[in-house]
């Protein structure tokens, strides 16, 4: 009898004059179908790491609820008034057509929007990345690929890197320097990009 098959033998007790007198089947089992799936496929960024973007991201809060903001300035707007292009709430939530958040929203509705916000970027850390991640690693890439874009952040060096241990960039010689080059803006480097890329790297390694 093959395990691997769904073939089968039968056992026959015969009686003194060699007549079969019962009989039973073992018959094979085929095995499972089962695939290599990427333990990264289920993953999503975590409660610390949700914290850590909290805090990279910013907010601005006035009576224990988060009000609308001009995410180029940082300052509360006149909800009064148009709002601005750059109108946001929460923690970094561009607010969109159609969203009445006037009266400020609490801190739940605040992580509620960054959760759903962050959405695109962990799917991007999870079709990108092919090789099993710690949570820590994970929450680090998503954060990165929530700043810089999903599809920048599939393009990446960074990407290569972490995917492949033997990659090598003549550009980047490390994935530390391909990952702390995304801090700029406009072709300038922004100190507050250099200590978030900072900030994600540290998160990664630990």
């Amino acid at each position: 009898m093959h395990p691997n098959c769904r073939c089968w033998v039968e056992e026959v007790k015969l009686d003194d004059n060699g007549k079969p007198i019962s009989s039973k089947l073992y018959k094979g089992q085929k095995p499972e179908n089962k695939t290599d799936k990427n333990e990264t496929q289920d993953m999503k960024m975590s409660d610390d790491g949700i914290n850590m973007l909290k805090k990279l991201e910013g907010s601005v809060t006035k009576d224990d609820k988060h009000v609308i903001y001009d995410d180029k300035t940082g300052k509360p707007v006149d909800t009064n008034k148009t709002l601005p292009s750059g109108a946001t709430i929460g923690y970094g939530h561009l607010i969109k057509q159609g969203e009445n958040f006037r009266n400020g929203i609490s801190e739940a509705k605040a992580t509620e929007l960054l959760r759903a916000d962050i959405a695109t970027a962990e799917r991007a850390v999870r079709d990108n990345i092919t090789v099993p991640l710690s949570q820590n690693q994970f929450d680090a890439l998503t954060s990165l690929a929530y700043n810089i874009g999903a599809k920048n952040f599939a393009d990446s060096t960074v990407v290569k890197y972490v995917n492949n241990p033997n990659f090598h960039s003549s550009t980047y010689p490390n994935l530390e320097s391909a990952w702390k080059t995304w801090n700029k803006s406009g072709g300038h480097v922004m100190t507050g990009l250099s200590n978030r890329r900072d900030q994600e790297w540290n998160m990664f390694n630990n």
